[in-house]
Order: C-alpha cells, then structure tokens, then sequence
C-alpha cells in the first residue's frame, strides 16, 4: 500500500500549485475510493481480488440531502476534515 500512495503522490504532483486543488493525507481504512470535484463524486468500489481499475465506479451527482450521494460526501468531509495536508 506504501507503494501506491508514493506512486499517486507522484503522479499529482504537478497539481500542487493548481489553484484550487488540494491534496491531502488520511490513516482511514476504507472500503472504496471517493473523488470528488464540487458536486460530482466517483466511488471506486474495492472488490477482493480485483485491481481498482477493473473494479466498478459509481458516478453520483449530489443534488439532495438523502441518498447514495449524500452518504458518500458525508464520508468524504468527516474523512477530509480529519487529513493532513500534502506540502506544497
């Protein structure tokens, strides 16, 4: 797992002085991976045995207070407010 977090630090690297955008560490144990971008949300949801990028991605659009996409930004503040920030 170390690997592909220095890989993904890598890789958006570029993105640290992008106005806007910010990266920021966690410790959570999470069971699918949340991007989000305003009200847009990609949930990459872990399968065992399966690489992410084969694994199924739901794209949510947060529009009401109830439902999927609710339920995915709730976990993404409570996960957001509590990570540290990448240095830039």
């Amino acid at each position: 797992m170390a690997a592909r977090i220095k890989n993904a630090i890598t890789l958006y690297r570029r993105l640290h002085n992008v106005p806007n955008v910010e990266i920021r560490l966690h410790r959570t144990v999470l069971y699918n991976s949340i991007f989000r971008a305003d009200s847009e949300l990609l949930v990459n949801l872990h399968a065992y045995a399966t690489p992410a990028a084969d694994a199924p991605v739901m794209h949510l659009r947060h529009r009401e207070e109830q439902g999927a996409s609710a339920i995915y930004l709730t976990s993404f503040e409570r996960i957001w407010t509590s990570a540290t920030h990448r240095g830039r």
